[in-house]
């Protein structure tokens, strides 16, 4: 096998997986949402603290997981995270009690513990080809975004036919196939579990990784914007509950599914232009002010729209538009200044900021969304995004050439 013939076959290899999982995550992710508000009846604070709960399961597993993922394994830990994933969504499906939903989200993150870091980690070292990275990784997202409107639209189908709870179920069920997938087609071929790279090797990598994060300003810059714009972001869970207030339509299911799709394709559209301007010199910090910005303009339309339509608008800025962004930009942003023998490590810093953000923000919003509703709690996290772009407008960072590692 060429070179080259190498390289797309690790690449599509890759595209495809993202897809599928795209798929399966975002129909979860509709279904559960509608699930939660309509079958379960959580209320606007227990619906941050299921947020905050797979939040905190991060928290004290990402960096575990990324050093296990340096030292041993790129693709075992990825096929281990489609179990808990699994697992995590086939019981959201079963169950409606407060405690065990929260038990699902406690899986679920344990699930995104095992994949994040080692998925890019995976894809750089069986590439080998530094300059493609950040038009894979732009590419990985706009397929995430065309697999969720997939998604949103096959299991918005089946949940409107044969119930939420279902269609939950079977998302668990594909993800369980997924991660067979993964366990067949992903291979090694540039990664070895070296003697240096033991058990007795795990905490030099945990320190080097965490050394690296702390000491390059750029690093440092996107974890801080990261974490506060993670934390304004856990108002997404909010999404469903506002627009019901605002008289969303009698036919949730599908309206949503409709919404969902419109939101991606946007999505898609904003990620096609990064993909085309984000090797330039400042591209990275300008495309992530410019996402926040947009974020703040999405989360107030929604705050304040008068009626479902127009709240509709701000949720495509948001959740289509600014979010997808700030994740894609972030993780390329770290990505060119990450060495490869504690990549998976350096990204699962970048998770750890989201989720602190997450927690923070989470335990935070949910006491302004119990005192003074839910439309206060969107300008509040409007307000924190906006510090986030303000900050990354006003640094030095990224005004020359990327370094290349």
């Amino acid at each position: 096998m060429t070179l080259a013939l190498q390289h797309r076959d690790v690449a599509a290899t890759f595209l495809r997986w993202t897809f599928g999982r795209a798929v399966l995550h975002r129909g979860y992710v509709l279904t559960s949402s509608l699930y939660f508000v309509v079958d379960a009846g959580l209320s606007g604070s227990e619906l941050i603290v299921l947020g905050t709960a797979m939040s905190l399961t991060l928290l004290v597993s990402d960096i575990p997981a990324g050093v296990w993922s340096d030292a041993f394994s790129r693709k075992w830990p990825l096929v281990i995270g489609h179990g808990f994933l699994a697992a995590g969504m086939a019981l959201t499906g079963a169950v409606t009690a407060f405690p065990l939903l929260v038990l699902s989200q406690v899986l679920w993150g344990l699930g995104w513990a095992c994949s994040i870091g080692a998925d890019v980690a995976w894809l750089t070292d069986e590439l080998g080809d530094p300059a493609r990275i950040a038009r894979i990784l732009t590419a990985r997202a706009r397929r995430d975004l065309v697999g969720g409107a997939v998604g949103m639209a096959s299991f918005g189908l089946v949940g409107w036919a044969a119930g939420l709870s279902t269609a939950i179920v079977v998302s668990g069920v594909g993800m369980a196939l997924l991660g067979a997938f993964v366990a067949t087609r992903f291979g090694e071929d540039n990664f070895a579990a070296t003697p240096e790279r033991r058990w007795r090797a795990s905490l030099s990598i945990g320190r080097r990784g965490l050394v690296l994060a702390r000491r390059d300003r750029e690093i440092l810059l996107v974890l801080a914007a990261t974490f506060v714009v993670n934390g304004a972001g856990i108002v997404a869970w909010l999404f469903p509950r506002q627009l019901v207030d605002l008289g969303f339509p009698r036919h949730l299911v599908l309206w949503y599914t409709a919404l969902g799709i419109v939101a991606s394709a946007v999505g898609v559209v904003a990620l096609r232009l990064v993909e085309a301007r984000i090797d330039g010199v400042g591209a990275a910090r300008r495309t992530y002010a410019f996402a926040c910005f947009t974020g703040l303009l999405g989360l107030i339309v929604l705050s304040s729209a008068p009626n479902a339509l127009v709240g509709s608008l701000g949720v495509v800025l948001a959740g289509g538009i600014a979010f997808n962004v700030t994740r894609t930009v972030s993780v390329i942003w770290v990505n060119r200044r990450t060495t490869s023998d504690v990549r998976a490590t350096v990204h699962s810093v970048l998770s750890q900021a989201e989720t602190l953000g997450e927690i923070a923000g989470g335990f935070a919003l949910a006491l302004v969304a119990r005192e003074a509703g839910t439309s206060a709690t969107l300008v509040v996290a409007a307000a924190l995004i906006a510090v986030a772009g303000a900050v990354v407008v006003r640094s030095r960072a990224d005004r020359s050439s990327a370094s290349a590692r």
